[in-house]
């Protein structure tokens, strides 16, 4: 199974990756979680300076982690899409031609959890925008992009709550 999980930025989707590490239901499991402080150190522009080239490595890594069997990830297409639509450094037709094909990719995931940012902090972890606005911009261009491809999901769900209800619902959802 290919289980993504996808949200703004400090919502707890590395935190709950990491967390279903350690469950003996998910052993058989890939993980991936985010290297945006490795690629960051590579040059690659991050956030709002976010460039054609820099969400595509970012696409590419999440098509990578499709061809795996059997993997949970902490950030889907989904979140790339949107994180492409809020950058600044991005044309109109590059973002409209990087959604056309990311969205192709979409259909891969057999789970897409968004993880609601309610109630949730956020963090600076060096690296991620901390700007509480454009948090709110990325949580609303997936949300809006969640809900313009439903069709293309082929399940969906939605986690809330600390991280031990997180895993919870993901479970009762996987119907474990």
């Amino acid at each position: 199974m290919k289980i993504g999980l996808c949200g703004t930025m400090s919502v707890g989707k590395t935190t709950l990756v990491n967390a279903l590490k350690e469950l003996p239901e998910f052993k058989d499991y890939i993980f991936r979680t985010e290297r945006s402080k490795y690629l960051m150190e590579q040059g690659i522009p991050l956030n709002t300076d976010s460039t054609l080239k820099g969400q595509t490595v970012f696409l590419a890594e999440r098509a990578m982690e499709l061809m795996q069997e059997n993997i949970i990830t902490d950030r889907t297409v989904i979140d790339v899409m949107a994180f492409a639509r809020a950058s600044k450094s991005m044309d109109h037709s590059e973002k409209y031609d990087f959604e056309q094909v990311a969205t192709l990719l979409i259909k891969e995931y057999d789970y897409i959890f968004y993880i609601n940012p309610e109630g949730v902090d956020m963090e600076d972890n060096g690296v991620r925008e901390t700007d509480q606005e454009y948090r709110q911009l990325i949580d609303f261009t997936i949300t809006n992009f969640i809900k313009s491809k439903k069709l293309l999901i082929k399940n969906y769900g939605i986690l809330e709550g600390p991280t031990e209800e997180r895993i919870k619902q993901l479970k009762f959802q996987l119907g474990l």
